[in-house]
């Protein structure tokens, strides 16, 4: 009797502890797409909800941004600079190619403006016109960049650009789903990254010049709780995103690096959101 009596108690016991994900549990692709990782981490402890090649080396394109806003914004704590300060465009700056907001040498703006033109419209002139304001040179902040991942343990980690915009045979910026999971957590430290991030639109350049930047996250728009971080696309690179969403008090992180449809550019985008999207919904469930 005393044994039947344990046997249930036991039983009943199982029934109340709490269920963890194992960080191998699948993660199904979809038919004709790959990934280069993808990973689902507890923001508050960085516990490992999903993963699949998240240790595997990919090219991050425009998430490589997220480093640059991470060093912005850690000058802005040290009191090097602030949200108000005034930026004077460079030649250098201007003249970026691939996503940008067409600053002109000698346009100024403030730091908070062109955080904004960076993480919403993914300026890569606003990118190199930040790096330029925090660093004598583009060098200098890439060195900066590379310093900081190996201090937050991003060991496979290795950045060429403030902007991830790379050309042919590179180099190129390079990274793991993992260690981009560890940025972004460190991010979601700062009150301001999440408010940059989660805004979905921007009115840059006030007067006959303005343009209104909307955030290239869809995911915004689409899954309840989603404020924040960056996607990414490039030919080379392919589709990418880091993005945190908050539900009950729970926050999730979820990555998907270099993600391919056989169909093309805009299916691959529509897939890495997919992908996301479905890493945070069984984040959140396993919490």
């Amino acid at each position: 009797m005393a044994v039947r009596w344990l046997c249930l108690f036991a039983f009943y016991l199982g029934c109340f502890i709490p269920c963890q994900a194992h960080p191998n549990q699948p993660i199904s692709l979809e038919t004709g797409v790959s990934i280069d990782g993808a990973i689902c981490i507890e923001a508050e402890t960085g516990n490992v909800l999903l993963e699949k090649q998240a240790d595997l080396l990919g090219h991050p394109a425009s998430v490589t941004k997220l480093m640059t806003l991470l060093l912005v914004l850690e000058d802005i704590q040290a009191g090097k600079t602030s949200l108000n300060t005034p930026v004077t465009v460079t030649d250098e700056a201007a003249h970026q190619g691939g996503s940008q907001v067409w600053l002109a040498p000698g346009e100024s703006f403030t730091v908070e403006a062109l955080l904004y033109a960076m993480m919403l419209h993914s300026a890569n002139d606003a990118s190199v016109a930040l790096a330029l304001h925090c660093e004598s040179s583009v060098q200098r902040f890439v060195q900066r960049m590379n310093q900081r991942a190996q201090q937050l343990s991003m060991s496979r980690t290795q950045f060429v650009s403030p902007n991830g915009l790379t050309y042919g045979a590179g180099p190129h910026d390079t990274t793991t789903a993992r260690d981009l999971a560890k940025l972004a957590q460190t991010l979601c430290q700062f009150p301001e990254a999440l408010n940059l991030s989660a805004k979905k639109d921007y009115l840059f350049r006030p007067g006959p010049r303005s343009v209104i930047l909307e955030n290239h996250n869809h995911l915004l728009n689409s899954y309840p709780g989603c404020d924040g971080m960056k996607t990414g696309w490039t030919v080379a690179a392919n589709a990418s995103i880091v993005t945190t969403a908050k539900v009950n008090g729970r926050r999730v992180i979820a990555v998907v690096l270099g993600c391919k449809s056989e169909q093309g550019a805009k299916p691959s985008q529509r897939a890495r959101d997919r992908l996301a999207a479905d890493l945070m919904t069984k984040g959140l469930t396993a919490l």
